[in-house]
């Protein structure tokens, strides 16, 4: 149609309305172009998702200070837990008769993992960096022929586990209605844990999550806690010797329960800073990009009107050079 109407010697103008049709009509036609709606529409869309994005930044950024406060709290709280259990474990006399959550059933073979993740994404490589690390630890697990089973906590984690290890996976726990971690929801994954261990379920169980350092940085942890590792936390070990009443393996099967579950809410406050500071600074790129954007954008539309405009006045004065 369009070359019948330029064979007959008729002037043509074109509108384009999508960046398809915009993009294969230039090349012949570009100096007939009078406008390409399809990149005001673009131009607004980006607008709009730049407001979202920056919006999203400054709501992570309020939850983050709070967040790394209690994230920063619970630090001291965790490893004082640790370290008395460590203390009350050195004056046992029968460490053979010692209770199992700490010196483990006595197998190497069955390994149970906790990976912690988050219920939402936007989050920048929050996600991808505690999965990426729970895998290397199960090819590990595999070269050494041993038997895996895995409770997802968060459902990115188990989107993204179930591909490959769906039939490794035996429970999927989300916290999707709470609004921030708290011990109750620790205590709940705590005693589900408990629960299998008890029932000879598994031999050894390491939780995953990312540990807040700054909103940059958040770096992936692997930290077990049935049979409780004594080795890394040797080095913070109070050498003091204590009197303790009722005796120690009394108080032990009292603290490991609650040790498993402080452990657990320590990983969930961590992970809980982590992801708001991973979801600000995606968030701060995301927008910082869209306004890269619009400005590209809006460069190339300013052009192609200008080109247009600039057609019609050169074709005003040849006409009126002739009249």
């Amino acid at each position: 149609y369009l070359s019948k109407i330029l064979s007959e010697g008729k002037e043509l103008k074109i509108m384009s309305v999508g960046a398809k049709g915009n993009d294969q009509l230039k090349r012949m036609y570009g100096d007939k172009i009078i406008e390409n709606i399809s990149l005001k529409k673009r131009i607004s869309s980006v607008k709009s998702t730049q407001k979202i994005t920056k919006a999203m930044k400054m709501v992570a950024a309020a939850k983050l200070r709070r967040a790394q406060e209690n994230a920063e709290k619970g630090r001291p709280y965790s490893e004082k837990m640790n370290n008395v259990i460590l203390n009350l474990s050195s004056g046992i006399s029968d460490k053979e008769n010692a209770p199992k959550l700490l010196s483990g059933s006595g197998k190497d073979q069955i390994h149970l993992c906790v990976v912690m993740t988050s219920d939402r994404g936007l989050c920048g490589g929050f996600n991808s960096n505690i999965i990426k690390k729970a895998k290397s630890y199960f090819a590990k697990l595999s070269e050494e022929g041993k038997e895996l089973k895995i409770i997802t906590v968060g459902s990115k984690g188990n989107d993204q586990l179930k591909r490959a290890y769906g039939d490794k996976i035996i429970s999927h726990i989300s916290f999707k209605e709470s609004k921030n971690a708290n011990y109750f929801d620790a205590e709940k994954v705590g005693k589900i844990v408990i629960e299998k261990f008890e029932d000879e379920e598994f031999d050894v169980c390491t939780i995953f999550y990312n540990q807040f350092k700054n909103v940059i940085t958040q770096i992936p942890q692997a930290q077990q806690i049935i049979p409780l590792n004594t080795e890394t936390s040797e080095e913070d070990k109070s050498e003091d010797s204590y009197e303790f009443e009722p005796d120690e393996d009394e108080i032990l099967s009292n603290l490991l329960p609650k040790n498993i579950s402080t452990q657990i809410f320590k990983a969930m406050l961590e992970n809980s800073a982590s992801e708001q500071g991973s979801r600000m600074s995606a968030m701060d790129n995301a927008t910082r990009n869209a306004g890269e954007m619009v400005d590209k954008l809006t460069i190339e539309y300013n052009r192609s009107r200008q080109a247009a405009i600039t057609k019609e006045l050169i074709e005003i004065i040849s006409g009126a050079e002739s009249l």
